[in-house]
């Protein structure tokens, strides 16, 4: 056998070590590998390309910890790493398929350490495909808060009339001046909630309800708001503001766009992803820092008030004591949600956009797709229920 041909043989064997072989082939294979086993006890030989620089084997070499942010200027080459690799439970996999295509899911993902694990598209759903956010695209919004905090365009404790100017809301002048950046970014505007549509942003519906920073309602007009601030504040484009701070730096690629009063960001599962790996990394990208305020981040990924200590800076947050939901008053005691990690934050958009970062087990999660039951915003039973699933694989 030529040196080409035993090259070749030997990655195929590792990069498909389920490939069936001749006998004939299987006993030379042994016979060479043998080979190479006693030339590498010798003290003068030199690693192969098979073994690398540490000389030692592929198949029990340690698995990659380091992250892995996949390239910018070649979108679809992304690494990836097997479930065997991982020690992963391959076979319980069809049941999480089948619960996902049976709940309107399009697009599903799971990165470890950065590396795609799972990536299944359903349906006519490709993986260039674009589809909208919803509210997991507030993620977006809040990194973005906290970038133009840091390039000093305002600060969060400033008051929300500094940018919108005076009069953005139907209240006296002395309550509208009361609100700030920071209670737009925790749901604590108290803005009346209890208007006909929560999501306009017409004068008239913007009316005074509670003193800021006094109660929590899941209100989105005020978020939606924020975009203005940022707008204005930077003296740009918000859509451009954002691809020149985050999208374009990590790779991304989708729009906001206006559909309705909402501003809702579009893209593609990957660009998602790619956010994701951003978050888990703190802000920063391969060595590139896009938030480089980690007092800013921390206090984005935490509990940023006693109202609801499951909601940070527009993040949603797991493994707090109690939690408060979209469309209600009603506060309930435990996890959000009960079978995912306690220290995994998510971006929760409405018909179930679902964005789960793990720090403690470096995962990325990503599900697009129709409402899995009802149209709810933000958190739902699906959560619970995935996770489920996904444990079974995991652990």
């Amino acid at each position: 056998m030529d040196k080409f041909t035993c090259n070749l043989y030997l990655i195929t064997v590792y990069q498909y070590p389920n490939l069936k072989l001749t006998m004939k082939f299987s006993q030379y294979f042994r016979l060479l590998a043998l080979s190479i086993i006693l030339a590498s006890c010798s003290s003068d030989s030199e690693p192969t390309s098979e073994t690398g620089k540490s000389g030692i084997p592929p198949e029990v070499a340690p698995l990659p910890t380091e992250t892995y942010f996949p390239p910018i200027s070649r979108a679809n080459e992304w690494e990836t790493i097997s479930m065997e690799t991982l020690g992963w439970n391959e076979d319980q996999v069809s049941n999480l398929y089948f619960f996902l295509e049976n709940n309107n899911t399009d697009a599903f993902i799971i990165l470890k350490d950065g590396r795609i694990v799972i990536e299944k598209y359903f349906g006519d759903f490709k993986s260039d495909d674009n589809h909208a956010w919803n509210s997991a695209g507030k993620n977006l919004t809040a990194m973005l808060t906290g970038i133009a905090q840091e390039e000093e365009y305002f600060d969060i404790t400033d008051a929300t009339s500094t940018y919108l100017g005076e009069g953005w809301s139907s209240m006296p002048l002395e309550q509208e001046l009361n609100i700030t950046i920071k209670n737009q970014l925790t749901m604590t505007t108290g803005l009346d909630y209890t208007v006909d549509d929560i999501f306009c942003t017409d004068l008239e519906c913007l009316t005074y309800l509670n003193d800021p920073s006094t109660f929590w309602y899941y209100h989105n007009a005020p978020y939606t708001l924020l975009d203005d601030v940022i707008a204005n504040a930077t003296d740009t484009d918000f859509n451009s503001y954002f691809s020149e701070k985050i999208k374009e730096p990590i790779g991304m690629q989708g729009l906001f766009i206006k559909v309705g009063y909402n501003n809702v960001f579009f893209s593609s599962a990957r660009s998602m992803a790619r956010f994701g790996i951003l978050n888990l990394n703190q802000g920063n990208w391969d060595g590139t820092s896009i938030l480089s305020d980690e007092s800013y981040f921390n206090a984005m990924t935490n509990s940023s008030q006693n109202l609801n200590p499951s909601y940070g800076y527009l993040y949603w947050l797991n493994g707090k004591s109690s939690f408060r939901l979209p469309s209600t008053v009603e506060e309930f005691t435990g996890s959000l949600i009960p079978n995912a990690p306690a220290d995994m934050y998510a971006g929760l958009g409405l018909n179930d956009q679902k964005l789960y970062m793990v720090p403690s087990l470096d995962l990325v999660v990503v599900r697009l797709g129709g409402a899995s039951n009802e149209e709810l915003l933000g958190p739902s039973n699906f959560d619970n229920e995935l996770w489920g699933l996904i444990n079974q694989i995991i652990e």
